[in-house]
């Protein structure tokens, strides 16, 4: 007796015999999930919500006791060229006092205050509320700002603080992503447009692509109020992530209805040649999207609200692409596919007909030395992996400041002016302390920095008590980049040396280090804490899902060891590439000396993903010609060469999407860019063209431990019925549905 047909199956017969309700029904779904999304809109995270570590502690002991320091923006004034004429600069800065004073968001406008070489004038505007508020109001600074330097055009008047800072930069980052669109979409039309030879047939993965990320951000905002949103910082990954799976899937179920058609000569319906690539191509989509949903839950391991949003984005768009996939695409495929044939695919069902898919005769070559020399060959790519990601392990993380953002943003390069003219305002300590006399204790504190370079000078450490007198906050200013090594000496001198030297003797005292230094040093430890909590958890997820589709230990094993690494090659190279200043003039940035904290575990809990989903296809069709009864070794060949054009365009459109962040004028972006771009093109040309079928010829049958796959009415397929069998009698009942 037959076994039940599977789900994919049966989605996808009923879609290619309804196609328009298909459509319709995922239009549907789609407005709901939009219009759901603008209705709940978006729920922010909370400052407390990125309290890390002993940085946290002291914002919450400054919050609690209404320490929290109020957004202050600061309007500089200096001369665009020679020498500054101070007599214009103290009238340009009595009128930026005047307008300021007039707004409702402004609190206090400080006298205007001349650096020590008298070359600057800056003006201190205190607003009310906190950052998130600060925010909202500046632009109404801005504009006054604007209107004083046109009144006072031989000045340069500038406008900077974390409001504005914070603003510019998300408003540059929103640009460059719609610059990437732009560079992305037509690159992936026209590379599917190469492999298809149809316009239609390209367009339509994109247009999937582009549905399951409208879908995916209405169903964030719904999700926002279980994981906050971080600022936005998931909508580069929901689009990054819906471009590259979205399109994926889309390829691997088309191509398969292709070679489905052209193996039976022509003689297959579109609609039946649906229903099988939904046997199979289906089975590996709905595999691949449960193991980037899952390596992408591993983010949620960290504890931290922006890789809690991140990873909601993207498995939101990861399942909304699958469901598509599975759904939409069958419809479409079943009522236009003549109209996505195109020439060439005529061509090839003219010329191919037999049980496998049709093989690239150039892979098939490339593979030849790698099947008669696999040891050699495993070999020679273990050592190239070793080789690019070696540099690893003298990687060093730290996190964005204001200095490591785009000075193409006015505000970024105005704070770099005035931190050159006033060194305190730039980045600080702030020590919260808890005390009887806190106000006394954070004296003998301040007095301890006295003369010492590694704190600011040009102005007396400023001390704030609470209403209640129970809590002081001392403020150190640091003249230094926030992730400059004096910077870090600074914080660890002040924890480890001043602290313990004098409020640390007060009795009952409770003390704790914040501010830009310390929660940048606290969150990259954090970081650091918990990077192998997520390694663990996607390497379990790949291993899970790996059994799970072919009951083999052994394949399972290896996909984890291949995923490790490919990410382990990604971090080389960006170690090679971020922490030197070789590749700056090439990929347009400025070296920091570290990589970003977050980057690490973004590209490899999404590369984790990708990287299943290529093993996955890759094996699949492996295990198919296993099936038909060839030899483990041949299979391989058959496999990897019968899939060698689908996995080679995904590859070259993921690359083509990750690449297009590098548009994007911010280090951070740059970075994950870069890592995702190597991994996966290392990981096409190396760990699937070589590392792979080496390591499976050396296996051997082996490979299939401990259950080697049956035939079509064996033990590999026992319930099931055998997509051949599958599709020939659904061609009789679907003949016209195409």
């Amino acid at each position: 007796m037959p076994g039940r047909v599977p789900i994919t199956v049966r989605t996808a017969r009923w879609c290619a015999r309804h196609p328009w309700r298909a459509v319709a029904g995922w239009l549907v779904f789609l407005a709901l999930c939009i219009g759901a999304g603008a209705a709940a809109g978006t729920n922010k995270g909370k400052f407390e919500d990125f309290w890390v570590g002993e940085a946290g502690r002291a914002e919450a002991m400054a919050a609690h006791s209404g320490l929290t320091p109020a957004p202050v923006e600061q309007i500089l004034i200096t001369a665009p060229r020679g020498r500054l004429d101070t007599s214009a600069a103290d009238a340009a800065a009595r009128e930026v006092g005047r307008r300021m004073e007039r707004l409702p968001s402004v609190v206090d406008v400080a006298s205007p205050r001349r650096s020590g070489d008298g070359q600057a004038v800056m003006v201190a505007v205190t607003l009310r509320g906190d950052r998130e508020t600060a925010k909202k109001d500046v632009d109404a600074l801005l504009q006054q700002t604007e209107a004083v330097r046109g009144a006072h055009q031989d000045l340069r008047i500038e406008q900077t603080g974390s409001a504005s800072i914070s603003n510019g930069v998300n408003d540059k980052q929103g640009q460059d992503l719609q610059r990437t669109e732009l560079i992305s979409l037509p690159v992936t039309f026209v590379i599917l447009f190469v492999v298809f030879g149809a316009v239609l047939a390209a367009g339509i993965p994109v247009l999937l692509a582009l549905s399951a990320f409208a879908g995916a951000v209405g169903l964030y905002g719904l999700a926002s109020w279980v994981f906050p949103d971080a600022g936005g910082a998931a909508l580069s990954a929901i689009f990054m992530l819906g471009m590259a799976v979205g399109v994926d899937y889309s390829l691997f179920y088309l191509k398969r209805a292709r070679e489905e058609r052209e193996r039976s000569g022509g003689t297959l319906s579109h609609a039946a040649a649906v229903e099988v690539a939904a046997a199979t191509s289906g089975r590996a989509i709905v595999d691949s999207g449960l193991a980037v949903a899952l390596a992408l839950g591993g983010l949620y391991l960290m504890e931290d609200v922006i890789f809690s949003s991140i990873a909601t984005g993207a498995i939101l768009v990861t399942l909304v692409a699958v469901v598509g996939s599975l759904t939409v695409l069958p419809a479409l495929l079943a009522k236009l596919g003549p109209r996505m044939d195109g020439r060439r695919a005529s061509r090839r069902r003219a010329g191919h007909q037999g049980p496998g898919p049709a093989q690239s005769r150039m892979w098939s070559a490339m593979l030849r030395p790698v099947m008669r020399r696999p040891l050699a060959t495993l070999v020679l790519g273990v050592a190239a992996t070793a080789a690019l990601a070696l540099p690893a392990v003298e990687m060093t993380l730290g996190t964005e400041g204001k200095e490591t953002f785009p000075d193409s943003v006015a505000a970024v390069a105005a704070y770099d002016r005035l931190t050159e003219a006033y060194p305190s305002e730039g980045p600080a300590h702030l020590v919260l302390l808890k005390a009887d006399d806190p106000a006394a204790a954070l004296g003998r504190l301040a007095e301890r920095t006295k003369g010492d370079p590694l704190f600011a000078q040009d102005r007396p450490p400023r001390i704030s008590v609470s209403q209640d007198g129970t809590t002081g906050l001392l403020r150190l200013a640091v003249p230094y980049a926030q992730n400059s090594d004096e910077a870090a000496r600074s914080l660890a001198k002040l924890r480890d040396e001043a602290i313990p030297a004098s409020v640390g003797r007060t009795a009952g005292a409770e003390v704790a280090v914040s501010g830009e230094i310390a929660a940048g040093a606290d969150y990259a430890a954090h970081q650091e804490s918990r990077l192998l909590w997520v390694i663990g958890f996607g390497s379990l997820a790949t291993l899970v899902i790996m059994y799970a589709a072919f009951r083999s230990l052994v394949l399972a094993g290896l996909g984890v060891l291949l995923n490790l690494a490919a990410a382990l090659v990604s971090w080389g190279v960006l170690t090679l590439v971020f922490q030197r200043t070789w590749a700056e003039g090439l990929l347009g940035f400025e070296s920091l000396g570290f990589v970003g904290s977050r980057t690490p575990l973004m590209v490899f809990a999404i590369l984790v993903g990708l990287s299943t989903d290529y093993q996955i296809f890759v094996v699949s069709r492996i295990r198919e010609a296993v099936r038909r009864g060839t030899s483990t070794r041949q299979a391989v060949v058959d496999g990897i060469a019968g899939s060698a054009s689908v996995v080679t365009s995904a590859a070259v459109i993921m690359v083509s999407v990750f690449a297009s962040f590098l548009f994007i004028d911010r280090i951070e972006m740059k970075q994950i860019a870069v890592g995702l771009t190597v991994a996966v093109l290392f990981d096409a040309v190396v760990l699937r063209a070589l590392i792979l079928p080496a390591a499976l010829a050396l296996l051997g049958e082996r490979a299939w431990w401990p259950v080697k796959p049956g035939g079509p009415d064996g033990p590999g397929t026992a319930g099931r019925q055998a997509p051949g069998a599958l599709a020939t009698g659904a061609d009789h009942r679907m003949a016209d549905a195409g």
